[in-house]
């Protein structure tokens, strides 16, 4: 049976969230999403059902409004670890969702790890 690209999509993020949860041990989840657009990232305290911290392409202060490339993808990497860091959050596993961990999101997951973030 033919499935659309957009189940084919969810499964797949599901599948990647999943597994992670087997291994979290209590730390918070670092969520990313792109889109054709922007970028953005999260770190979700699952255990309250909080977000901690937040970043985005859309955010003014960034610079980058709009753009979605690995300059941006890793200024946001960049500002949800000192975001992060404010809050007071170290270690968080990396939860890619359905995208492949290339490109952008490996970008952002660089930028994130040398701005302090453990995973």
């Amino acid at each position: 049976m033919a499935k659309t690209k957009r189940q084919l999509f969810q499964k797949r993020r599901l599948r990647v969230r999943n597994r992670l949860r087997k291994t979290a041990n209590g730390r918070p989840r670092l969520s990313v999403h792109r889109s054709g657009k922007n970028m953005s990232a999260q770190i979700i305290d699952d255990l309250n059902g909080v977000t901690l911290a937040a970043a985005s392409t859309l955010e003014k202060s960034l610079g980058v409004v709009g753009k979605n490339n690995i300059e941006a993808s890793s200024k946001v990497g960049a500002e949800i670890a000192k975001r992060a860091k404010k809050a007071g959050v170290e270690d968080v596993y990396f939860d890619r969702g359905g995208f492949l961990f290339h490109g952008k999101v490996k970008a952002l997951a660089d930028a994130a790890r040398e701005g302090g973030l453990k995973f």
